[in-house]
């Protein structure tokens, strides 16, 4: 009887063992799993777009353009751990107040953000390349120089989303989504720019930042492909 006792005792504190091994195993895997949705900014976006941002019934079809009523984007923020890189050419007035809304935008939603200047254009595909290389949820492009080169690389690469803020792409393809507003709505050299489509004085700290939110709203809303259009 003393020996039974003794077995079945023993056998108790294996079975205790394993589970304890067991639990710290599952720990394990639920820690390791969390960690990679944080680092790869997964997850949905944080609310919804607002009434009046475009038509359900009717929604934009490829290359299509909205108007969406100012404000129509606030309450849409980009979930945990999202990744951006943003991509800039340039230090004129225009440039700069685009690069100010975006890291202005960033740090308000805690976004992660990385900066790669394209000093000269013989750099600007490279630039794009070492972009999409870093595989972050979103490529930010601050400048119309960088429009030609956008056009050349991003077709090729569907799986990565880019939003031209102040600018915009001849024939974008469904992940280039562009925001635009009178006077920043340069369509690179293809199309020779006018007063309406650029125009520096039309970059305003006001106008750049609803174009950054306004873009990254659309994008997180899975609404690409697109051309924003601001109004004043």
């Amino acid at each position: 009887m003393l020996r039974s006792a003794i077995c079945d005792e023993d056998m108790l504190n294996l079975n205790r063992i394993e589970s304890f091994f067991r639990l710290r195993r599952v720990a394990a895997l639920v820690a390791t799993a969390a960690l990679a949705f944080v680092l790869s900014g997964s997850g949905r976006p944080i609310g919804a777009l607002g009434p009046g941002f475009f038509d359900p019934a009717k929604p934009p079809p490829p290359e299509g353009m909205i108007r969406p009523k100012p404000g129509s984007w606030d309450t849409v923020h980009p979930p945990r751990g999202y990744r951006v890189v943003l991509l800039t050419a340039g230090d004129d007035h225009p440039t700069t107040t685009l690069v100010t809304a975006v890291k202005q935008w960033a740090a308000a939603e805690h976004v992660r953000l990385e900066t790669i200047a394209a000093t000269v254009p013989r750099l600007f595909v490279d630039g794009i390349v070492e972009a999409i290389d870093r595989r972050p949820d979103l490529v930010i492009c601050a400048g119309n120089a960088l429009v030609d080169a956008l056009a050349l690389v991003t077709a090729s690469h569907l799986d990565q989303h880019f939003l031209v803020v102040g600018a915009q792409l001849p024939e974008p393809t469904v992940n280039v989504t562009a925001a635009i507003w009178r006077g920043a709505s340069s369509r690179g050299g293809e199309v020779p720019d006018t007063s309406s489509s650029f125009d520096p004085d039309a970059f305003t700290r006001e106008h750049a930042g609803a174009a950054v939110r306004a873009g990254v709203a659309s994008v997180l809303s899975e609404l690409t492909g697109i051309v924003i259009w601001l109004d004043q």
